[in-house]
């Protein structure tokens, strides 16, 4: 899993962000579109794409992109 791919499957998740506006160090709460339904749109993702759960508060104790990516690949 690489971090590039990551902020693309994150991105599509979100209608009216690019991944190319995206970085690790985004701070994925201060995108305009970001909401609770966001939130669980990427849990969802998350579990499809790399059967990993994770929940509300791995969201809620994370930061940047880089901050659940990293969530993410240690349960890999």
């Amino acid at each position: 899993m690489e971090i590039i791919s990551f902020i693309e499957k994150f991105a599509a998740q979100l209608d009216n962000v690019n991944a190319t506006d995206l970085n690790p160090e985004t701070k994925f709460r201060g995108i305009e579109e970001w909401s609770s339904l966001m939130a669980l749109s990427i849990i969802a993702m998350v579990d499809e794409e790399y059967n990993v759960k994770i929940k509300g508060d791995d969201i809620r104790n994370s930061q940047t992109i880089n901050d659940l990516y990293c969530i993410v690949k240690s349960r890999l």
